[in-house]
């Protein structure tokens, strides 16, 4: 038990050696973690990941939105074999989102609500508001600039020579991070880290990071989720995945479960889709989940093949009935009733003046 506590020691203080003094994570997201400066702050708002696995290779490319006051900032991710890292297309996103909208239907409805008349009094349109140092034992497999990231792909095997650099230069290690990280240890995953900084002087990490590509060799298709237990607020989790079926997770793995918004069959991929997938055809899964209790997450996302079955989530627009010029249906129809019972009445009237007196044969006396 004391030598695997070590070794987590090792792993977690080299991520943190490669990285500079970034030793006090914050914040997780969904398959890595974030880790500010001890004095910054830094929140992932929404994860996307669109994940392509033919069989043998995986490849995941990810976008995070953030905020904070963070300036630079270390992101961790594991992964099962060594991996290749590079900058992911910023089309591919926007692309994806196309291929998958909703579908859009108007759905009706008879009687007024708040926002139409007579009720809408303000006359509105209705409208809702929408270093790498190494020795003895630490591994560096490779070092690569990329824009605005410095990335480090990692290993260790000798906790000992790294542990005695960090005690001499007086690093704090994070201790839910190593106990997070211990299932890969287990495993001998290897860690891409990733080291974030804004290009321009004093800025700060905010918006959509750039995305980022990572390759690896996997028989599974399997989506680390583990180190977000460490995140502090509630969690979403947006994933595209493009493989030869439509592919869901077999469990929720702590949080709500998965809702899958579009599965269906690209004939062609073009563009930045076909830059992940190639141009063979190819079913795409989109999946969105919530996470409330991060704290619950307890396992990686394995995804398994399920039946083809295409689906397109729909969105309904609801809308009050008219016709002709937008007059509304139930105007008519209450008006046309009221109307109805006005004519009713008149005509009675009518008939009951023009009606004449009943001759009962009695006279008064003169």
């Amino acid at each position: 038990m004391r030598g695997t506590h070590r070794i987590l020691t090792t792993i977690v203080a080299l991520l943190a050696l490669q990285l500079g003094s970034l030793v006090a994570p914050a914040y997780a997201c969904g398959c890595g973690a974030m880790i500010p400066s001890r004095s910054e702050r830094i929140g992932v708002d929404r994860e996307e990941s669109a994940v392509r696995w033919d069989g043998r290779t995986e490849t995941v490319v990810m976008r995070f939105a953030v905020h904070g006051n963070a300036r630079n900032a270390a992101w961790i991710m594991p992964v099962p074999s060594r991996a290749g890292v590079t900058l992911g297309d910023p089309e591919l996103f926007d692309a994806l989102e196309r291929l998958t909208e909703p579908e859009e239907r108007d759905r009706f409805y008879f009687w007024p609500r708040g926002s139409d008349w007579p009720f809408d009094l303000d006359h509105g349109d209705g409208a809702g508001a929408p270093p790498p140092g190494k020795g003895a034992g630490v591994g560096v497999v490779g070092r690569e600039r990329l824009g605005p990231f410095d990335v480090a792909r990692l290993t260790a095997t000798d906790p000992e020579a790294l542990g005695d650099w960090l005690r001499a230069n007086g690093f704090e290690l994070p201790d839910r991070l190593t106990g997070a990280l211990q299932p890969y240890v287990d495993r001998k995953w290897e860690y891409v880290a990733v080291r974030l900084a804004p290009q321009e002087k004093d800025a700060v990490l905010q918006g959509e990071l750039t995305p980022l590509r990572i390759t690896f060799a996997s028989p599974e298709l399997v989506y680390p989720m583990r180190l977000s237990r460490l995140a502090a607020n509630a969690q979403t989790l947006g994933l595209y995945i493009l493989a030869d079926h439509r592919m869901e997770p077999r469990s929720p793995i702590g949080g709500d479960r998965p809702e899958v918004t579009f599965a269906g069959r690209i004939e062609r991929p073009e563009g930045a889709v076909a830059g992940l997938a190639g141009e063979r055809p190819v079913h795409l899964t989109a999946l969105e989940q919530e996470f409330p209790n991060p704290a619950l997450i307890d396992d990686d996302h394995h995804l398994r093949t399920v039946a083809d079955t295409p689906y397109r989530r729909v969105e309904y627009t609801d809308r009050l009935l008219t016709v002709g010029g937008g007059i509304p249906v139930w105007l008519l129809t209450v008006g046309g009733g009221l109307l109805l019972v006005a004519v009713t009445a008149l005509l009675a009237v009518r008939v009951a003046r023009r009606r004449p007196a009943i001759d009962t044969g009695v006279r008064s006396p003169v």
